[in-house]
Parts: C-alpha cells; sequence; structure tokens
C-alpha cells in the first residue's frame, strides 16, 4: 500500500473585491488532510479560486465562479493521481459553491473553505491495452497493483496508438474503452481497445494555394517520400525542411482523411508566407574598440522558390583606439534543395577593409558552394573561393592571392541563441589556400565550444563556459593574410584586456598576430526577475608564434561583472571588466550589446 504523509496545507490569499459600492476581501483555504505536501501543493496550484484570489479587481461573480469551477478541476486532480473515491467540500460563506445558485450571488464574499478528502488510493485491477503492435512499451505504472493514476492510462494508450503509426499505421486511433471502479475493494479496471487500420504508404503532398513560393519548388523542399511507408518522423522532417527556409511564417502538413487508392495517404502542404523582405540593425559598444554598427537586408523569396538574397554592411572601430574605422559589405545568396532535400546552393561575396592596430588590409573574395543540413542540429557548408587581399603591416606591404576552401559545420544544441540557459553549441571552421603568388599552401583551423548548465531554483542560475582553440598550419606568417592569423584580447576572447592587445613581439616593437590561439571563458549568470539579471565572468587567452603553441607564446586574462535587461528580442548585455595582469593601460573596459557575450 502507498505509504502517506499526514499534512494539512492551508492557503490564504487576500484579494480586494470591488462590486458597486462594495468593498471587501476573500480568504481562500485549502486544507487536504492525509495527503503528502507534494500532493497537496498540486491541488492548491491547480485550485481555480485560488488563482482567482490572486488577481486585482476580482468580483463576488468572478469567485463564486471560480469556486464552483473547482469541483471538475480538483476531481480531475484526483483522479490524475489514481483517487476515485475523494469528497470536496466547497464553503463560500459556509453555504456549499454547489448549491448557490447563479442569480442569486452575494455582493461580499468574506470566506471560502475548499477542503479535499482523497479518500484511499485505487489500484489497477485489470490494466489492458489491445491489440498492441510488436515492440510497444507501456509506462511501467499501468499494470495490475500499481496505482490507477488517470494519466497512466491516457499515456498506455498513447503508446499504444503511437508504436502503430510508427510502423505505418497512420489511422490509429482509440475506438473504445471499459473503465470500471469497484469501491469495495479499491481496484481500477481498465480496457482500452484500438483499431491499427491498415498499413500505408505516402501519396502525393498537395499545396494549397496562397504562397508565392513555387508549389514544384515547395514539393521539392519538403521531399515527402512518396511511396515508402508512413512515418511521422519523416512528415515531421518535412515540414522541418520548409520551415528552415525562412519562407514561411507557419507551416502545417495535414494527412488526408481518407486512404487513397493502393493504401496510399495524401499530405497537404498549408503554408503561409512571411513577409518577403526584412531588415535590421545592430548596435554594440566597447570603451576601447568603440561602437560597431551593422545593417542588413534580406529577400526570402527572390526568384519564387525560397532562394535567399541578403546583404550586410558593417562599420566598426567608430570612436575607438583600435587603429581604425573598419568596413564591410558583403552578399550572400542562397537556394534551397539544389541537389537534393538537404542539399542547398550558396554563392557570396564581400569587400571589407580592416584597419587594427598592428596592419591594415583590404581585400575582396568571391566564392560558391553547397550547404547540408545533416539532422537538426547539425549543419555544414563547403565551397571554393578567390581572395585578394593588400596588406601592411611589421612585415611590410604585399599583396598576396589566395584561392581558399572555406568549410564550416556547426552542431547547436542550445536552446536560445541569445540567451542559452541549457545545451551546447560546437562550431568548427577549416580554411585550406593555395597561394597563387609563390608562398606555400596551408589552412586555417579554428573551433568554439560552449556549454551551458541551469539550476537552482526555477533555473535562474547558469552556468556558461566556453573553449576557442585556433590554429595556421603549413604556410609561413608572411604568406597568410592577417585576418587568418590570432590575437587576443576584447569583447570576444578576454574581457578587460584591450582589444587584440596580445600578439606575438617580433621585436623593436613590432608584432603579428600568432599561429596558434587558445581563449577560455566561464560566466555565472544569475536572473533575478523577468526584467534584470548579474553576471560574473573571467576569461584568459594565448597566442603562440607556431602552429601548434609549443614555442614562444604568452597568456594574459581578465574579469568582471555585468548586468542584464531582459527584452523579447534577447538580454541587452553591459558588462565591465578589468585586466588581471600585464599593462592594460586602463582599469576597466566597458562592453554594451545585445544578446550574451557568448
Amino acid at each position: 500500500m502507498l505509504k502517506r504523509l499526514i499534512f494539512n496545507v492551508s492557503v490564504t490569499v487576500m484579494t480586494g473585491i470591488l462590486m458597486g459600492n462594495a468593498a471587501g476581501a476573500t480568504e481562500v483555504s485549502l486544507n487536504a488532510p492525509g495527503t503528502s505536501k507534494d500532493f497537496a501543493s498540486k491541488l492548491r496550484l491547480e485550485s481555480v479560486a485560488i488563482q482567482t484570489a490572486a488577481r486585482d479587481n476580482t468580483t463576488p461573480q468572478d469567485m463564486l465562479a471560480a469556486a464552483q469551477a473547482d469541483y471538475a478541476r480538483l476531481t480531475g486532480v484526483l483522479y490524475a493521481a489514481g483517487y476515485y473515491g475523494g469528497v470536496i467540500s466547497i464553503l463560500v460563506d459556509g453555504r456549499e459553491a454547489a448549491r448557490v445558485p447563479p442569480l442569486s450571488t452575494p455582493t461580499r464574499i468574506d470566506q471560502i473553505i475548499v477542503t479535499v478528502d482523497p479518500g484511499p488510493p485505487f489500484l489497477f485491477g485489470n490494466a489492458r491495452v489491445a491489440p498492441l503492435a510488436q515492440g510497444t512499451k507501456l509506462p511501467k505504472g499501468f499494470a495490475r497493483g500499481q496505482q490507477a493514476r488517470g494519466d497512466a492510462v491516457t499515456d498506455a494508450a498513447k503508446a499504444g496508438v503511437e508504436r502503430w503509426w510508427d510502423i505505418g499505421h497512420a489511422k490509429a486511433e482509440v475506438t473504445g474503452q471499459d473503465i470500471t471502479a469497484d469501491h469495495r475493494d479499491s481496484t481500477l479496471d481498465v480496457d482500452v481497445r484500438l483499431t491499427p487500420g491498415p498499413r500505408l504508404t505516402f501519396g502525393n503532398l498537395n499545396v494549397s494555394e496562397g504562397s508565392k513560393v513555387r508549389a514544384s519548388r515547395i514539393r521539392a523542399i519538403a521531399d515527402l517520400p512518396t511511396g515508402d511507408v508512413y512515418s511521422p518522423d519523416a512528415v515531421k522532417t518535412s515540414a522541418n525542411r520548409l520551415r528552415r527556409t525562412g519562407a514561411f511564417r507557419s507551416v502545417a502538413l495535414k494527412e488526408s482523411d481518407v486512404i487513397g487508392p493502393n493504401e496510399t495517404l495524401d499530405f497537404s502542404a498549408d503554408l503561409v508566407d512571411a513577409k518577403p523582405r526584412r531588415v535590421g540593425v545592430g548596435v554594440e559598444l566597447s570603451s576601447l574598440e568603440g561602437v560597431s554598427v551593422s545593417a542588413f537586408w534580406l529577400h526570402r523569396n527572390l526568384l519564387g522558390g525560397a532562394e535567399k538574397l541578403r546583404f550586410d554592411a558593417e562599420v566598426g572601430g567608430i570612436g575607438g583606439n583600435s587603429g581604425g574605422e573598419d568596413y564591410r559589405l558583403a552578399a550572400r545568396f542562397e537556394r534551397p534543395a539544389t541537389f537534393n532535400s538537404d542539399t542547398g546552393l550558396y554563392i557570396d561575396a564581400s569587400i571589407e577593409e580592416n584597419d587594427e592596430p598592428d596592419y591594415r588590409e583590404r581585400n575582396i573574395q568571391v566564392g560558391a558552394g553547397l550547404t547540408h543540413i545533416f539532422a537538426d542540429h547539425l549543419y555544414g557548408e563547403a565551397g571554393i573561393a578567390y581572395r585578394y587581399s593588400e596588406i601592411d603591416d611589421d612585415l611590410g606591404s604585399r599583396t598576396i592571392e589566395q584561392i581558399v576552401f572555406p568549410g564550416r559545420l556547426t552542431w547547436d544544441r542550445r536552446d536560445n541563441a541569445l540567451d542559452p540557459r541549457k545545451g551546447a553549441y560546437v562550431g568548427l571552421e577549416l580554411d585550406p589556400f593555395v597561394n597563387l603568388d609563390g608562398g606555400a599552401p596551408g589552412a586555417r583551423i579554428y573551433v568554439d565550444g560552449r556549454a551551458y548548465h541551469s539550476f537552482g531554483d526555477q533555473k535562474r542560475l547558469t552556468l556558461a563556459a566556453r573553449a576557442q582553440v585556433g590554429s595556421v598550419v603549413g604556410a609561413k606568417a608572411a604568406d597568410v593574410s592577417p585576418e587568418f592569423l590570432f590575437y587576443s584580447g576584447g569583447a570576444g576572447t578576454v574581457r578587460g584586456q584591450p582589444y587584440q592587445s596580445l600578439a606575438v613581439d617580433l621585436g623593436g616593437g613590432n608584432r603579428i598576430g600568432g599561429r596558434s590561439f587558445m581563449a577560455f571563458s566561464g560566466e555565472l549568470r544569475s536572473q533575478i526577475n523577468d526584467k534584470f539579471g548579474v553576471v560574473a565572468f573571467a576569461d584568459t587567452g594565448y597566442v603562440g608564434a607556431d602552429d601548434l603553441g609549443t614555442g614562444s607564446g604568452n597568456w594574459h586574462s581578465g574579469a568582471g561583472i555585468g548586468g542584464r535587461y531582459y527584452t523579447g528580442i534577447g538580454p541587452i548585455r553591459v558588462d565591465l571588466a578589468t585586466p588581471l595582469d600585464g599593462d592594460a593601460g586602463k582599469d576597466f573596459e566597458l562592453y554594451i550589446g545585445i544578446g550574451q557575450a557568448f
């Protein structure tokens, strides 16, 4: 038998009540003698009367309606937990709420007393769902002798139906049930009957009118596997392919009510287009790096096949002390489902000028490649590009022409990109290159890993960690664009240290970027309430002269605190950091942006 702790819970909520000239307060108490603490809390959370009393400007009509609704609400809680002989009494100023006529609502309600006697827990007698498909796993609690929880019955029926769906019986459903409660011995007999229906294969995907994306392209992107055995996972995958394009505000793939010839099942795609054009602006501020302003323009359905065209413009270093102003203009065209439903085509181009503390570079790059969705959380792309750079740094003035083979692989299991509370992220960049002007070939490798874990009351505390590792192999530093080399210091690496303050010292005041790089960051984030949060953080970084970081190199570190103001698009970030070592020149650096630091 289930052991029960004796626990009496009494909850009182006071609320102002205004009606005509009457004003007062209603005291609501809930007593559940003989129940556990957790179950009593569950009753309290589900009570409509308690919820209503906590609101402002509640009238006597509201309170009476809430009290009368609690009979059904609390009975549902009892059934879900396996109590089928419970007694509920709800007294409204001494009168049973169920007996108060709707048209005789008092002008004032002072007290509502809710008393729940759950009675003995019922146990399953017969517990049957049939017929079951091979491999069906019913809940462990749905068995003879177990407490007869109502949600166990629901879960068992759901598991039976969904297993039939998994093996192709798309029309499987519950077609009958016999549930008998025997109050003499406190048992519940359950017999749920399923009708599997025939095993079906995918038919056609019919596209509803109204979308500006061509029907042929919608079918190609969704790639519903016509002729294959029905699978709910395949339907979900097809719908996700359509959502990933960004061309649609809503996507619903609905199965036909009628089974087609040769036991096929057609689907219809009900789509609502997103607005075809979108613009965005971003701003970040650092006390040393200055202001960075970015903007983009996006078309989601350029040629009627869910193609994207995006232009990005950015100006950085405005008013800062990081060398000078940086400019970048880029364009990218993407066509989904080009070679198959998960493989797309991209063409991109960029032109930029970077005026950094240790170098100045102007470059232009034009390229093309393929994108591929390996899984819901795994994305990759690979391509080829021509890159031309004009460089002035401490190695001299020179030009570099390269053929680059950019590759990207991203695994993203974060719950929210701008404000992650749990999950992990790993980004891999691999850029092999061939120098067309005689320099040695090489490759740039960069890995960015992040992890998040929340804990505490309502998961308001979050531990966040980040590790960055990079290397340039093969080519000498003089044969590599300075953008491919590594520096540390600033918002993206070590906060508190000046921007790109850590590099490779050539002597005589000359410096270049390193061929090896490591950076590690940790944050403890605390969300105080729905609007505000605080953060404590520490960062450290390393830059080395050789590709493996085994030769000459140096570390530096920083730490600080920050505040967060949470908005609908993400937290506004304000971080104040100080260097922990080195001659930074300033005691504190200030960083302002949108979204968490990582």
